[in-house]
């Protein structure tokens, strides 16, 4: 990705402390929505020229300085108390040692490492709020932000919409005849329900993304999904880099039947930003990163879904492409994200507002 910032002189340079999930490594790819988006933010502000350190599980990789926490194998749940302690000793050390400005958290968990510091704390909530414990609306001295106005409905806090790089992802020359879904395989993504649409319209669709090791993901995939694979509707597993790319780049069109308020959709950005149009049910913010009849289709129902599918020829994708490179570059999120470190800086209080300001010049 290009430089996000010409250098602007005369502004006292910041260094920030990026707190990631303990229990997932950092990285551009393998890994979900939150940490692509940490990734993107603290490289923009290696590339601005202020410093940057991260707490991350070991195996992640970043521009600035890692300060690694080691990544618990095993069952999760049974790992996280430990991994979160382990987290909260090397936020207190790093904010020593780098003298850090601002602290900006991203991990579902973050409450539980919240340092006793008195300096400026944010904390991205990249997940539905009501999936947060209540006690973190309570924090003292953490901003709270929100990534898209359908998450932030009613809530009071500052929004920062989120971006892609989109320098990697091109069209395809040559569409092919594949539906596509991506994402975590789980109930609440509904990959069962891209499957069904398949076999209504007896196309082929490649599901792929992660399987975690949560005995409720693997009972869904055991009972919803394996059942409705076939020679023509596959799971290939995870997928990464071009391989990822290519495959939203060549597909008739991406499925996100949803079943849950999303917060986002990077993979609908992705897509879009492909050239390729998405169909989505109307789940959180999916309204205002899909276009309706213009980089795809919102619907409410399978049936609807099916229909859309059938009428995705009316989609153009030079209009997709034009549409996500001017929606969702990431420099757009990375500005915002750094006016806002700035303005908690200099107020050196906690700000949950939604008028609050974050967009302009840095």
């Amino acid at each position: 990705m290009r430089s996000v910032l010409d250098e602007a002189s005369g502004i006292r340079r910041m260094t920030v402390l990026s707190v990631g999930y303990p229990l997932f490594p950092v990285r551009t790819d393998e890994s979900g929505g939150a940490e692509q988006i940490l990734v993107l933010v603290e490289r923009g502000l290696v590339e601005s020229g202020n410093r940057s350190v991260v707490v991350a599980a070991q195996g992640s990789s970043i521009a600035g300085r890692l300060i690694a926490t080691p990544c618990v194998n095993g069952q999760m749940i049974e790992s996280r108390e430990k991994a979160q302690k382990v987290h909260a000793r090397a936020i207190t050390k790093a904010v020593r040692d780098f003298s850090v400005d601002l602290i900006h958290f991203h991990g579902l968990d973050f409450h539980t490492y919240v340092p006793d510091i008195p300096i400026p704390m944010l904390a991205t909530l990249h997940l539905p709020l009501g999936w947060y414990p209540d006690s973190i609306y309570q924090l003292p001295k953490v901003t709270l932000n929100c990534v898209s106005h359908a998450q932030a409905n009613g809530a009071g806090f500052p929004v920062v919409l989120n971006g892609i790089d989109t320098q990697r992802y091109r069209p395809a020359e040559n569409k092919q005849d594949y539906l596509l879904w991506l994402g975590r395989v789980c109930p609440e993504k509904g990959a069962h329900i891209a499957l069904e649409v398949a076999h209504r319209l007896d196309l082929p669709i490649i599901i792929a993304g992660p399987l975690h090791p949560f005995r409720s993901h693997h009972s869904y995939f055991n009972e919803k999904v394996k059942p409705l694979l076939d020679d023509k509707r596959r799971y290939i597993g995870p997928v990464h880099g071009q391989v990822k790319a290519d495959l939203l780049a060549a597909a008739r069109c991406l499925l996100v039947p949803s079943l849950v308020a999303e917060t986002s959709s990077l993979v609908a950005m992705e897509a879009i930003t492909s050239g390729t149009a998405v169909v989505a049910f109307r789940s959180g913010a999916l309204p205002e990163v899909i276009e309706h009849g213009n980089t795809g289709f919102i619907v409410d129902t399978g049936d609807e879904m099916v229909d859309a599918v059938s009428r995705i020829g009316e989609i153009s994708p030079k209009v997709c492409r034009a549409r996500g490179m001017a929606q969702f570059d990431a420099r757009r999120m990375i500005r915002d994200y750094l006016n806002l470190y700035r303005r908690l800086c200099e107020r050196g209080a906690v700000v949950n507002d939604p008028e609050f300001e974050v967009s302009g010049p840095v």
